[in-house]
């Protein structure tokens, strides 16, 4: 007898989604195989998001899969709430996360299922996936996708987010529990990149079936849209600062540009001061220096040498964006027979 996967799906006024969503659900090659249920919230829908789930329930019971239904009654509380509420319902022992606007291709469950008993269960495991429309977001999809088995569990500091999409994560039940839930705001929060700093921070691990196995779909009304950048910046300095630059002596920023400077002006002054040099590629940076400009103080910071990247030494923070120099600042990356992690990390 298989283990219980729980479907973990949050809604708010998703009719438009729903038939595809679930239709494709209905398909996976687990069903009559594994023991799987379907566990929903709906935040307080304003369409025919009910109606229509109490439709899919029926089916769904007469092939003798649970369909549990949580609503907010009251009022909208967003996605972390949905999620938490979604999974306090569930019985699963594994859970699997699906967003109504995503489809679950007919593999999915299964094959997830599989690796994750190969997994320590303290594991994320996601998936490879394709965008709906299929040119959107081309260099992240890119990212996500060509990312190998370490590096999902290296390159966690990058804007692009968790290295794994939370659409197509499946995981042992004691990954939720040991994270203690999603962070629950009603919107501009970013709940999945703190679940998945939670896990990282607790000694999570992070793999991936490398299958295609969900269609993601790309459309304005998405949550993303909702998250400011700048929110997410602070996330990702907080942990990149006290994760690697709090242990390391002394570091270089690659780039001496824009990011670079962002980077170093948002720094604790203890990390500021580890600053050995920025280095660049631009001639026209090569050779100055740098000094911020501090408000409160009224005053410049030391000045820091730019120099050119063959000459500057790790510890690296890159904060240099991938796939968009036709390839050489990656063989210029590459030249220098670094390590990741250990000689660099990348903040881009």
């Amino acid at each position: 007898m298989s283990q219980l996967v729980s479907i973990i799906i949050p809604i708010y006024n998703g009719s438009s989604w729903i038939t595809k969503c679930f239709e494709n659900i209905l398909k996976q090659s687990a069903v009559g195989v594994l023991d799987l249920e379907i566990c929903v919230c709906d935040d307080h829908s304003t369409d025919n998001t009910l109606e229509l789930l109490y439709n899919w329930k029926s089916t769904f019971e007469r092939v003798n899969i649970p369909f549990k239904i949580y609503r907010n009654e009251e009022y909208q509380r967003g996605v972390g709430h949905s999620k938490n509420s979604a999974v306090h319902i569930s019985s699963g022992k594994f859970l699997c996360f699906q967003d109504v606007d995503d489809i679950m291709l007919s593999d999915r469950i299964i094959k997830q299922y599989e690796r994750a008993l190969q997994e320590q269960p303290n594991t994320i495991i996601g998936c490879k996936f394709v965008r709906s429309p299929l040119n959107s977001t081309t260099r992240y999809t890119n990212w996500a996708n060509g990312l190998s088995q370490e590096q999902l569990n290296l390159q966690v500091f990058t804007s692009h987010g968790p290295t794994v999409i939370m659409p197509t994560w499946f995981c042992h039940r004691s990954v939720f529990e040991s994270v203690g839930g999603f962070v629950e705001s009603r919107q501009g929060c970013p709940e999945d990149l703190i679940f998945f700093n939670k896990h990282l921070d607790s000694g999570g691990k992070i793999a991936r079936v490398d299958d295609v196995l969900l269609v993601y779909t790309f459309h304005q009304n998405q949550t993303t849209f909702s998250i400011n950048e700048e929110t997410i910046w602070n996330i990702r300095l907080e942990r990149l600062e006290r994760v690697v630059l709090n242990k390391w002596p002394h570091f270089t920023i690659w780039n001496a540009g824009k990011q670079g400077r962002k980077l170093y002006k948002s720094l604790c002054e203890e990390n500021k001061n580890k600053v050995m040099v920025f280095c660049d590629v631009d001639l026209n940076k090569i050779g100055k220096k740098y000094s911020h400009f501090d408000n409160t103080e009224r005053s410049f910071s030391r000045e820091i040498d730019i120099i050119h990247f063959k000459n500057a030494a790790p510890p690296f923070v890159i904060c240099m964006k991938i796939d968009l120099t036709d390839g050489v600042f990656e063989e210029n990356l590459r030249a220098l027979n670094l390590k990741e992690d250990d000689d660099y990390v990348l903040f881009s």
